[in-house]
């Protein structure tokens, strides 16, 4: 058996859109909080002691006398009168002070009303993506953020995709060109009868001579 010298392989390139198996999908989540205030009301009941002199006016009255008594003894004539005036007035006023820091007295319940501001706090979730999982034609793997979930593949741009093989060779001194479907095996071609045999063989593309 003849054979023909290989002495070039070319290869035929198509550009087509690659994809790739999508074999997971993990979401992608942004939890947030917010906080709101309010306001919080109670009534409370709270106590206190009121004065001995509970609606008396005994200091008021004998801060007074004693008052005007120590006025009557200043001056004469006019000059007593005022000065006796003035010291029940003067006398007055610090007895009721006195009743009313006087403690002592019962103790006695009131209701008011208490606010406060509180703040509630409250969280949300959002998916803001997800991490897909894929593998390639050709066999490997690998990860890539996406804004929103993806079918069964997704797209990887473009690929040259081999679509057969210019094979050029050398027989009975001549050199001739051939498409071939698949990758010569080996440096050599087999002849037969002047032709050459190959089952992928396409079609002759050209000949060239030395």
């Amino acid at each position: 058996m003849e054979y023909a010298d290989v002495l070039k392989v070319a290869p035929i390139t198509q550009k087509e859109k690659a994809y790739a198996t999508v074999i997971g999908t993990e979401a992608v989540r942004q939890t947030s909080s917010t906080q709101t205030p309010h306001e919080v009301c109670e009534d409370v009941v709270v106590q206190e002691r009121l004065p001995e002199r509970d609606g008396n006016v005994g200091g008021t009255v004998a801060g007074a006398v004693i008052g005007g008594l120590l006025g009557n003894q200043v001056g004469g004539g006019n000059g007593r009168k005022v000065a006796t005036a003035a010291g029940a007035v003067a006398g007055g006023m610090i007895g009721n002070n006195v009743d009313k820091r006087h403690v002592g007295g019962r103790v006695v319940n009131r209701t008011e009303r208490q606010c406060h501001t509180e703040t509630t706090t409250s969280e949300s979730s959002q998916v803001t993506g997800y991490n897909v999982t894929y593998r390639n034609e050709d066999g490997t793997t690998g990860t890539m953020r996406m804004d929103s979930k993806p079918g069964n593949r997704i797209a990887m741009g473009n690929t040259d995709v081999v679509k057969g093989y210019d094979v050029t060779y050398r027989y009975d001194g001549a050199e001739k060109t051939i498409r071939m479907n698949d990758k010569p095996a080996s440096d050599r071609l087999p002849v037969v009868d002047g032709q050459l045999v190959t089952q992928t063989a396409a079609a002759d593309v050209g000949t060239t001579r030395q």
